[in-house]
């Protein structure tokens, strides 16, 4: 557990939280330590053994008791194992509800907004925790980039934690006083119950699109992931979908009674007209039945006034007027690794972006084509061991920029030539496209090929400082690339030479 939280676990009785288990070797337990992890164990601690996607917890189990564990939570009845049991219907949902009992059920203290989708998740939250900031509320934020209690903050390991640490961070907001929260929710982490028993005062689903089909197989499954976010929602919780989105508007029918939904495009209880857009920004007006609020985010994109739309629905369900919702939106100068414009002083623009899916990446090249005057590089990979399906779909969203540059994202397992090859087969011409799969050279070349008034996209890590090689995670910051590059180039001269690897050649821009 991170030092800096403030936690607390209390004891709790397995009986009373699950009347409806059976148990083995006693009639209750009580419990103040629990874990999925043997590794973890203490002694006294609750063993959870759960059926992992590639390891099995049952194999842990002898080493779990070793280190101390006096108590299983099981879905059977383990006969040849002398330890007591708890026995439940789902140990993944038991799990994550016993969890939070164990810090005290903190999300019935505090205000919280739940935000999935395939895209848009990070900056939602942000702008959720800006308006709420400017609420004067002290505010939380799990998700992708960081991890953050209110007072205490750590870059994040998960998009959404496991259940142990998603209770842990909400526990340590209650202690610390923080009163409203923004968490993002993976369709991983909704279809394996992680946040079972953390309960949204809104729940926002910002777009269903392709991704991670290598974990859910279909759509349709990916969707019923999505879809369980609205199971976690309190009483009076309220849903906020987008109208704009084909999947995000078919859940309407499976939304509970409190509904409110945004759109740019389509009919809304939520609109915006956009006044005034730029590569640096963009002014809108805001609608929400009689009432009207132009408002501006420095976040470039129509898709990021869509992404406003879902936070300043979020903020009028916490009870803020459209005012101080326009002050906090304001306010908010960036996101990491989204449209994050790199200034080192250099006569053409460079956006790093997490883009990492078709939508994405097309909703990015678009925006850039509607104000770019000059030409559109654009730098991606794609990430191994994962949705191989999505990767020509890349392929073909790529053809919107006029120079394509194919390259290494986090290729882990497999091969960057492969990777590469998968997503050549969505292009139409694919021998138009620059290959080189060493990440850093790919970016290099773009820069040295743009000019004054182009655009440079290097798409798909984002904020990620990392790259996945093999089992190796080796320092890498697309940011820093850019910056270590621009630094000592800060212009273009023709003719260029380019030199990687001891090769010298000379290439026409």
């Amino acid at each position: 557990m991170s030092h800096g939280l403030a936690t607390l676990p209390i004891n709790v009785n397995l009986r009373r939280i699950f009347p409806s288990a059976s148990f083995v070797g006693c009639g209750d337990f009580v419990v103040s330590h629990v874990t999925d992890r043997a590794a973890d164990c203490e002694p006294g601690s609750l063993f959870a053994v759960i059926r992992g996607v590639h390891v099995d917890g049952h194999a842990f189990i002898p080493e779990a008791l070793a280190a101390g564990a006096l108590c299983l939570l099981v879905e059977r009845p383990l006969a040849d194992v002398a330890a007591k049991q708890c026995v439940v219907p789902d140990v993944r949902r038991a799990y994550a509800e016993l969890c939070s009992a164990i810090h005290g059920y903190p999300s019935r203290r505090l205000a919280l907004a739940g935000v999935t989708g395939t895209n848009g998740k990070t900056t939602i939250s942000w702008m959720i925790r800006a308006i709420c900031q400017a609420a004067q509320k002290q505010t939380g934020l799990l998700g992708t980039v960081e991890y953050s209690d209110g007072a205490y903050d750590e870059p994040a390991s998960l998009t959404t934690p496991c259940s142990a640490t998603l209770s842990a961070w909400l526990g340590s907001m209650v202690r610390r006083e923080t009163t409203h929260a923004a968490i993002e929710l993976s369709s991983h982490a909704l279809d394996q119950r992680r946040c079972a028993g953390t309960l949204l005062d809104c729940a926002i689903l910002s777009n269903i699109t392709q991704d991670h089909f290598d974990y859910h197989g279909t759509f349709e499954a990916y969707r019923a992931a999505k879809l369980r976010i609205l199971n976690l929602l309190k009483p009076a919780g309220l849903a906020i979908l987008n109208m704009d989105d084909a999947g995000s508007r078919s859940c309407l029918e499976e939304a509970p009674r409190r509904v409110l939904t945004y759109g740019l495009e389509q009919p809304a209880d939520l609109s915006a007209t956009i006044l005034d857009e730029s590569l640096f920004g963009t002014r809108f007006r805001v609608s929400y039945g009689a009432s009207n609020q132009i408002m501006q985010t420095r976040l470039p994109g129509r898709h990021n006034v869509s992404n406003a739309l879902a936070a300043i629905a979020a903020g009028l369900h916490f009870g803020f007027d459209l005012e101080t919702i326009a002050t906090g939106l304001g306010r908010l100068d960036s996101v990491p690794g989204r449209v994050e414009a790199i200034d080192c002083g250099q006569p053409y623009h460079v956006f790093v972006d997490y883009a990492h899916t078709d939508d994405a990446l097309a909703r990015c090249l678009r925006f850039l084509r509607s104000h770019c005057d000059g030409r559109i590089h654009c730098v991606f990979g794609a990430g191994g061991d994962r949705d191989r399906t999505k990767r020509p779909l890349l392929g073909k969203a790529a053809l919107l920029a006029d120079r394509v540059i194919i390259t290494s994202d986090n290729p882990r397992s497999e091969s960057p030539e492969q990777i590469i090859r998968d997503i050549l087969t969505g292009m139409s011409d694919p021998t138009s496209a620059h290959i080189e799969p060493d990440r850093r050279a790919a970016i290099t070349f773009a820069l040295s090929r743009a000019r004054p008034g182009d655009c440079v996209l290097i798409a798909g890590k984002g904020h990620e400082t990392t790259q996945i090689i093999g089992a190796e995670r080796q320092t890498f910051d697309d940011r820093e690339v850019v910056r270590d590059y621009l630094t000592p180039h800060p212009t273009v001269q023709e003719p260029h030479l380019w030199h990687r690897a001891g090769r010298l050649t000379a290439e026409s821009p």
